[in-house]
């Protein structure tokens, strides 16, 4: 009899566990599918047109709340930190706000580069400044969060006023050079992206017309890779997006003297274009049944810089 209650008592702990490990395993799968969902397109609430700048910040302030509401890169003790699609994708927004926020401090809050920064848009490039691994001392969504109130009380000092925002063609053009520069970057890490060229003719040797023993550099992305490279893309592209609708805003004057509207709202259709969901991120070669799904978004995403540097050049020379 004691044999057989101890027997039931092992059994009844056994499955006690494995009841406990399938409720684990079901929820980390619930909570991963649920932080796998990329963020829908913003809304911005009514602003007030005659007010430049304020779709700009409005915007940025968006971007910032989205990501500290649900920062996954810094999850370490979380069922998240088993996902890298969605982390990388927040990396990608997050340096396109790093730009804005630095060319908010440097160009659009001051009439002369020897003018004083505005404090509040120099404390919010600060705080996004913080590494975005950070979990503790103090934790990435702790610094967004504070960026996020010194935009508010830059907003507050445009309605007021005392802050300034100056939608120049100088000043977009800075800008835009930001976003190219930061979406070529991008762009390459797409186009490295085929397995049937493992390495290519280095920059140097590119330049002095290759020399007896050529310097080839490796583009062999491992394949873990991938999809990490292809969701930072389409953060950048996300965040660009709604970038670009306050730009058409807060720079509209600017735009219609350029003739350049119309180059915004392709660059915008461009980027939309760029959100697109594949089931499995493959890399396929040119020969393959299979898609290379870093191509066909860097063929887009390509197209999209371009269509930025051809406006820089309409502002400039328009």
């Amino acid at each position: 009899m004691k044999a057989n209650s101890e027997e039931k008592g092992k059994k009844k702990i056994v499955v006690t566990v494995l009841v406990l490990i399938i409720i684990l395993a079901l929820f980390s799968c619930f909570v991963m599918f649920i932080n796998s969902r990329k963020p829908d397109k913003l809304t911005l609430p009514d602003v007030d047109k005659r007010i430049k700048g304020a779709a700009f910040i409005m915007t940025n302030q968006m971007l910032i709340k989205q990501m500290y509401e649900n920062w996954l890169p810094n999850d370490y003790f979380w069922p998240t930190v088993c996902l890298d699609n969605m982390p990388n994708f927040q990396l990608g927004e997050l340096e396109v706000v790093r730009y804005n926020s630095r060319v908010l401090r440097d160009n659009l809050s001051r009439m002369r580069t020897t003018d004083k920064l505005d404090p509040s848009a120099e404390f919010a490039f600060t705080a996004l400044s913080n590494d975005p691994f950070k979990w503790w001392f103090p934790s990435a969504e702790k610094k967004w969060k504070d960026a996020c109130k010194s935009l508010d009380s830059f907003y507050q000092g445009l309605l007021a006023g005392k802050s300034h925002f100056y939608p120049r063609a100088d000043n977009l053009v800075e800008l835009l050079n930001q976003y190219a520069s930061l979406m070529g970057g991008a762009n390459t890490r797409l186009i490295n992206a085929p397995h049937d060229i493992d390495r290519v003719l280095s920059i140097e040797e590119q330049n002095d017309g290759g020399s007896k023993e050529e310097k080839r550099v490796s583009t062999n992305i491992p394949w873990y890779r991938i999809d990490d490279n292809f969701y930072y893309a389409q953060g950048i592209s996300y965040a660009l997006y709604e970038s670009f609708q306050a730009i058409r805003i807060d720079f509209n004057d600017v735009l219609i003297d350029k003739n350049s509207i119309k180059m915004v709202d392709i660059i915008i259709e461009d980027l939309d274009r760029c959100r697109f969901e594949p089931l499995v991120v493959f890399n396929g070669s040119p020969a393959s049944v299979f898609a290379n799904h870093s191509l066909n978004l860097s063929g887009i995403f390509n197209d999209a810089r371009q269509k930025i540097n051809s406006l820089i050049v309409a502002l400039k020379q328009g």
